[in-house]
């Protein structure tokens, strides 16, 4: 996944063992896809996260083979929600993580997608 490694899960007896990877923005998605929902389900709490189908403002190239967690901004219209992705995804970029709204979800693999397209985000923000 992208941004997101080096990541450490594992189990020693009872207890969970999570190591986070250094650079801020990998820490951040990490910590929302694994750390969230581990603390949640120790506290008895739901754990799906809050991923809705967006349209994209601009057209995102074809992915590789890693899974990508993109960084955008949510637009809610009469028609639905429509997501810009940030230009800059460099994963010590403190100022587009700031200003997020969502990761937009791109499986291993994805096709280009056009200005319009639908896609899968994850909520950061209610």
């Amino acid at each position: 996944m992208r941004p997101g490694k080096p990541l450490m899960v594992g189990r020693l007896g009872a207890t969970h063992v999570l190591g986070l990877p250094g650079n801020p923005v990998s820490t951040f998605v990490c910590a929302e896809l694994f750390l969230k929902p581990l603390i949640r389900a120790m506290l008895g709490l739901p754990t799906a996260a809050q991923i809705v189908t967006t349209t994209l403002a601009t057209a995102m190239p074809q992915n590789d083979s890693r899974q990508d967690y993109v960084r955008a901004r949510l637009l809610r219209t009469e028609t639905g929600i429509v997501a810009t992705p940030f230009k800059v995804q460099d994963s010590s970029m403190l100022s587009t993580l700031a200003a997020a709204d969502a990761l937009i979800i791109r499986p291993a693999d994805a096709p280009a997608t056009p200005p319009g397209g639908r896609v899968q985000a994850l909520l950061l923000r209610s």
